[in-house]
Formats: structure tokens, C-alpha cells, sequence
């Protein structure tokens, strides 16, 4: 875990340092009671935060403009925001938190003059809120330090592990006839796919409709809401349809939501079937799910530390609600399917390297930006720990997580934890002025979905949860 001193930033974070794609990953800890200065300075006094080098260097720049970490001593103390007092006016916690961070994704970014992390204490809505720059690294690598510091609350000897599904794709010997077919579908997917991904960052774009974004929108002020689906209606939906993910039911809600939402919304009548498209994170290293944090910091490990992840371009396609909920899953199983047998989530990662290191980091920066603008959405998903753990021997709650804004009007992120699956749904409030709508519109598309599924099993739809939201 040593570095030197003026280490050079690798490619994906000097992306993450440009001011057109400058990423904070805003994680919020719900606990089951409130903590002091005192405590959480004691928590990051004995993690291994305090000997990792990215959480103890600055970010500096060289005589040539070059951006490098320089190793400091670290003061804790620095790092740590107390707000003793309520951040606003709502008397809900949820709605609460989720203003104060929304206020952070536009207008707070972290200082220079310190390591670039940040941990805001909120007692009075019982929550910590974790500020890390993404050129520290991403959403795997960073929780996957976090549980080190974090022990089951049904055993506190032993730290929160993740229990990844079982695949779901068959594992039947296959022919010579159809592993030729396999292949030839691959690089058929990838050229299709790569020649999309290069006219998306020159000029081609999605239609207007009253969700898309555009350049610019990501300084416009933003609103923060929370869709809270159960694993377990996740899983039922899933268990319809054979070689079915989690994921794959997660495309079909949105897919279905926003439908619903342009439906509603919309000021004339849309075509069916236009698209739109979502920009997906998807995590490249060999396991999808968080690693052991030693594994990270190996340095021959194929899951290093830091951000090892590509993009997708994943469309869906407006729809008016009909008879069957079920379609919406069925199109985008279909869809991802092909996504994942091409080779675009690697290429992109591995193209994006490629012209960081020759064009530099700016010109890698505005086609990520046009990218951006030219698409509507942007959704990730991270698989937590089934079971609850605890902090200092205090309950964790729930883990909720968001990034800084983008020149999307939508952006997505949900994380599973202890039977539950929170997506933040962050929205610039001029062009989404509701977005408790819209949340609703995906959750009620679960539950859509759960009742279509459980009617082809045959079982009665007794006992609905009510809406989580």
C-alpha cells in the first residue's frame, strides 16, 4: 500500500479532476442513533483511512500542469463537519438529508488544500455523510473500505461480508456451432455498440422529451429523492423468466416508470417506441460485487484499487402502459443480453485510457462530457451487505449514496442493504420539479411487475407491501 511521493494520478483520475466531469460520490450512513465529533474521530483514528495514500495525499499539480498526489501528515480534524442542529425546516429526516446533500452535488466542492474526503455529521437527522472525490476511486473500491471498518450486528468479531447471487446463465457444455455463433454475435454486438458509442460523442442525440438534460444542466440546482424497493419483490419478478438478473428487473422499472412518468407528464402525445438512452456504470473487475479490501490493495491483483469500471449505453423505449407489465422486463433482458455478450463496457474503459494517455485528459474530458448531453440518464447499481452491520457498535440503517451532478436531468444510484435496495434519484428541479413522482412511478412498476409475476405462478397477490417510498 506505499506510494510515492508526487505519484503521478492514473488516467481515470485526472478524468475526474476536469471541470466538466469533476466527480464527488456523496454517501449517506443512516445509524440507529445520533454520534458525536468525538466518536466518528475515534472511528477514522483506528481505520486504515489514516494509512491509506489516497485518503492521506493532496492533489497537486507539477511544473508542467500535471496532476500528482503529494503524501501529507493528516489532521483529522480537518476533515470532520459537525452540524449540531437540524440542516432545514421538514420535519421528515429522509426529505431533510436528501436537501442538504442535493445542495452538495451542485455547489460544494471538496478543497485542494487538503486530502479530498470529507465526513459531515448530522445528529439530528441521526446520519453521517461521507464526501469522497472519484479520482480517489469508485463506488466498489470505496466500499469496500468502508466495511473495514464495520462489523455484523448478529457478530461483531467479523466484518460485513457481500453475498453475491448465483449466476443465473446456464452452465451446459456448448457445442462448437454454437461458441462460433457466441462469437460472431459478440463482435457483431461490439461493432454495432463501439460505432453508436462514437456517434453519441460526436453528435447524435436523444429527442427532446420533459426529462432529458442538456449542456449546462448540471449547474442548475437539484432536488433529491429516494425509491426503496424489497430484494425479495426484486427477486420474484426476477425468478419469472429463466437466466433473469436483478439488474435486468432493475432496467425493466425504469423502463416502465419512465413510461409512466412521460404518460403523465408530458405536455403532447410521444411516439411509441422513442428512445431514450441511459449512460450505465458497469464495474469491470472479475467479481461484480464489492471486494475484500486486501484483495484491492494487492499489487498484482486483477481487482486493484481505484476506478476499474466502463460504460454502457443502455435505451429504453417509451411505451404506453398496457396489459402485460411484464414486456418492459422481457425488452430489456433482451437488450442487456446483448449488451453484455459485445465487449462495450471494456472497450469504453479501455478507449477512454487510451485517449487519456495520448489526447490528454481534456479532450477525454469533453467526450465524456458530449456523451453526457447527448443521452438522458445515468443509472448504477452496487450490491451491499444482506446482513445489517453496525459502526462503533452503533446500527447502520441504511446506506444511500449519490454523486455531484451532471448534465443529465436523471441520475441513479442504488445500493442494496439488508433486504432493501434505496435508488437516489437526483433531478435538476427546473425541468423535474416533482421527483417524489417520479419515484413513485418506478416503485409502483415493481409492485406492477411482482403481481403480473406472481399471477403466472398461480399464487394469489395477498399482503402488497404499501409503498416504501
Amino acid at each position: 500500500m506505499s506510494i510515492h511521493v508526487d505519484e503521478p494520478l492514473t488516467p481515470a483520475g485526472r478524468l475526474f479532476v476536469q471541470p466538466a466531469t469533476e466527480q464527488i460520490i456523496n454517501c449517506v450512513l443512516g445509524l440507529d442513533r445520533p454520534v458525536g465529533v468525538e466518536l466518528v474521530r475515534s472511528v477514522i483514528s483506528d481505520s486504515l483511512v489514516i494509512k491509506h495514500p489516497r485518503f492521506t495525499s493532496l492533489l497537486v499539480n507539477d511544473n508542467h500542469g500535471r496532476e500528482r498526489w503529494k503524501k501529507v501528515e493528516l489532521d483529522i480534524n480537518r476533515h470532520i463537519i459537525f452540524l449540531p442542529d437540524a440542516v432545514g425546516s421538514n420535519d421528515d429526516d429522509e426529505a431533510t438529508v436528501n436537501d442538504y446533500i442535493a445542495d452538495l452535488t451542485v455547489s460544494s466542492p471538496l478543497s485542494t488544500d487538503k486530502p479530498l474526503w470529507e465526513v459531515h455529521i448530522l445528529p439530528a437527522h441521526k446520519c453521517v455523510v461521507l464526501r469522497l472525490h472519484h479520482s480517489l476511486g469508485d463506488g466498489v473500491s470505496l466500499l469496500s473500505l468502508m466495511l473495514t471498518m464495520c462489523r455484523k450486528v448478529s457478530d461483531a468479531d467479523r466484518m460485513p461480508t457481500i453475498e453475491l447471487p448465483p449466476s443465473s446463465r446456464s452452465h451446459r457444455r456448448e457445442g462448437g456451432g454454437e461458441r462460433l455463433w457466441k462469437w460472431l454475435k459478440m463482435i457483431w454486438f461490439t461493432l454495432i455498440y463501439m460505432f453508436e458509442f462514437l456517434l453519441r460523442s460526436l453528435w447524435l442525440r436523444d429527442k427532446k422529451t420533459v426529462v432529458r438534460g442538456g449542456a449546462g444542466v448540471e449547474l442548475w440546482p437539484r432536488k433529491l429523492v429516494t425509491a426503496t424497493f424489497r430484494l425479495e419483490d426484486l427477486k420474484t419478478v426476477k425468478n419469472v423468466f429463466v437466466n433473469t438478473t436483478i439488474n435486468d428487473v432493475l432496467f425493466g422499472v425504469i423502463s416502465s416508470g419512465l413510461s409512466r412518468y412521460l404518460d403523465n407528464h408530458s405536455p403532447k402525445p410521444l411516439q411509441e417506441g422513442l428512445r431514450i438512452t441511459g449512460a450505465a456504470m458497469v464495474n469491470l473487475r472479475p467479481s461484480q460485487g464489492l471486494q475484500e479490501f486486501t484483495e484491492l490493495m494487492k499489487s498484482g491483483s486483477k481487482s486493484r484499487w481505484g476506478n476499474k469500471f466502463g460504460m454502457m449505453l443502455l435505451p429504453i423505449y417509451y411505451h404506453k402502459n398496457g396489459s402485460d407489465p411484464l414486456q418492459y422486463l422481457k425488452r430489456a433482458k433482451t437488450m442487456i443480453d446483448r449488451k453484455k455478450l459485445s465487449l462495450e463496457a471494456f472497450l469504453s474503459y479501455k478507449i477512454g485510457y487510451f485517449i487519456m494517455r495520448c489526447l490528454g485528459p481534456k479532450f477525454a474530458s469533453l467526450l465524456n462530457y458530449r456523451i453526457i448531453c447527448n443521452t438522458s440518464f445515468t443509472i448504477s447499481n452496487v450490491i451491499g451487505p444482506k446482513e445489517e452491520f453496525m459502526i462503533a457498535g452503533i446500527p447502520v440503517t441504511y446506506i444511500r449514496t449519490t454523486s455531484s451532478s451532471l448534465a443529465h436531468a436523471i441520475t441513479m444510484h442504488m445500493v442494496s442493504y439488508a433486504g432493501k435496495a434505496d435508488m437516489q434519484i437526483l433531478v435538476a428541479k427546473d425541468i423535474i420539479p416533482y421527483p417524489e413522482k417520479l419515484a413513485k412511478c418506478f416503485e409502483d412498476a415493481l409492485l406492477e411487475m411482482k403481481e403480473a409475476a406472481l399471477k403466472i405462478k398461480g399464487e394469489k397477490p395477498n399482503n402488497f407491501p404499501e409503498n416504501l417510498a
